[in-house]
């Protein structure tokens, strides 16, 4: 095992540069903004991000960084945390399966924030979004896939190393200091997946944002840590991974850089669902069913799914966005699994649902990938019709994304902010420079008018 792999990644999130983005890496981290933004904004009014704002809203300090979606201003750890929790609280943010892990509700949180204290601009931003991003990455990859398997959640653990990078590029820390940022963040990484369905899942992406960002501020104040925390022995990799591939964790991204296999939600579920939600529409819509055409639903899928997403009888709208049986059977019933409003607990408990869900039939094949289901309908007259979707592919046009996320975010933000304030920063992001203040985009995701006008 190379004990200077730790170092290895710092150097290269040292080295990232604005000048050095390519312009669809960039086209990208804009999406990430937008998208993450997004969700938060809808997040913010969850009863547990409440929660959790009131309760760090009593702790006070500093008035330093925006909370999306209200018209509060906290300290930089505390805005962190509440911004990322916010933004994963629907399940509805963007997924890379490098990290396996949603590399944007930790890294984005942590860098507002502290991108708000520093008063920096777009093109520092967005490279500290990206440095820690692809760091990122190789961390997933030292310790996946067992890393999820044993248990841990990658948002809450990888998610941690995420943010620390990216805080420590934003604060132009030298290759020792993020060496450093890396061994405390390796002592703050956690965060189990038994959580998944309750408000500790969305915690872990709070937590993530702030633990890193807390690693990054203790090593530019002289911190210390041990130099090879990721794979020194009882370091990270060691103690979180029966895998450990170093050799994956230094291979070069398959397409350039591991951003480019981001993946964005078009269904407001776990992305583990898709693929059999996708599968199953082109049937629908091919054969032109209803639910009382279908005798029984077979879907194949990977065992990565079972404990994460396999909940056959939802109770509410949270444990119905982990439910592939569930977000396939809206499916079927012409549901529109991009809504927030379809995942309730009157849509849960609805009886044309539950009497779907018994024809349900799940089978797990080692062999499949993660990202891909195979559907089998079994008609009551006899015919039987297979589809299969893999939802671990990226749209390759870029401008259609573009669009397509335009219209998730208006979606998200309107009910929120108003049509006016959404449509002000879908613009306002098309017209971000390098130098434009980050600042000017967090004025806009605040709750009401005069809130904005004050900040």
């Amino acid at each position: 095992m190379n004990p200077d792999i730790t170092r290895s990644i710092a150097e290269e999130c040292v080295r990232r540069e604005y000048s050095a983005i390519p312009p669809r890496a960039e086209a990208l981290l804009r999406q990430c903004l937008l998208d993450t933004t997004g969700t938060a904004i809808a997040g913010a009014d969850e009863d547990f991000v409440i929660a959790l704002r009131d309760e760090l809203s009593i702790q006070g300090g500093a008035p330093e960084a925006t909370v999306f979606g209200s018209n509060t201003r906290l300290p930089v750890l505390s805005a962190a945390t509440i911004n990322g929790t916010s933004a994963h609280a629907l399940d509805y943010d963007d997924v890379n399966f490098h990290m396996a892990a949603h590399p944007s509700v930790a890294i984005l949180p942590a860098v507002l924030a502290l991108g708000e204290r520093l008063d920096a601009g777009w093109g520092e931003v967005a490279t500290s979004v990206f440095a820690g991003y692809e760091s990122a990455c190789r961390i997933g990859r030292l310790v996946e896939p067992s890393h999820y398997r044993m248990g841990f959640h990658g948002t809450a653990t990888i998610g941690t190393f995420a943010a620390a990078l990216a805080a420590a590029r934003l604060l132009r820390l030298d290759v020792q200091q993020t060496v450093t940022a890396l061994g405390i963040a390796a002592s703050q990484a956690a965060g189990v997946r038994v959580n998944f369905g309750t408000a500790c899942k969305p915690l872990h992406a709070g937590k993530a944002a702030h633990n890193g960002l807390f690693a990054a501020l203790l090593a530019a104040r002289g911190f210390s840590s041990y130099p090879q925390a990721l794979t020194g022995a009882a370091g990270f990799a060691e103690t979180h991974s029966t895998t450990v591939s170093v050799d994956a964790a230094l291979a070069s991204p398959p397409q350039d850089f591991f951003l480019y296999d981001n993946l964005f939600k078009y269904h407001a579920a776990c992305y583990l669902t898709h693929a059999a939600a996708d599968a199953t529409a082109e049937l629908r819509d091919q054969h032109d069913l209803s639910p009382s055409d279908v005798a029984a639903v077979h879907l194949k899928v990977s065992p990565d799914l079972d404990t994460v997403c396999t909940i056959a009888e939802p109770q509410d709208g949270l444990q119905l966005k982990f439910s592939v049986a569930g977000v396939t059977a809206l499916t079927l019933l012409r549901v529109d699994t991009s809504s927030l409003a379809s995942y309730t607990v009157e849509a849960a408990q609805n009886p044309a649902l539950r009497a779907l869900l018994p024809r349900f039939h799940i089978s797990f094949d080692k062999h499949q990938a993660k990202t891909r289901a195979d559907v089998e309908l079994h008609l009551k007259d006899g015919r039987k019709l297979l589809a299969s979707s893999d939802s671990g592919i990226p749209l390759s046009d870029i401008n259609e994304q573009q669009g397509r996320l335009e219209t998730k975010f208006r979606g998200l933000v309107a009910p929120v902010l108003g049509e006016g304030a959404a449509e002000s920063m879908v613009k306002h992001l098309q017209q971000m420079r390098a130098d434009t203040p980050i600042r000017q985009w967090l004025e806009l995701a605040v709750a009401p008018a005069q809130a904005r006008t004050q900040s």
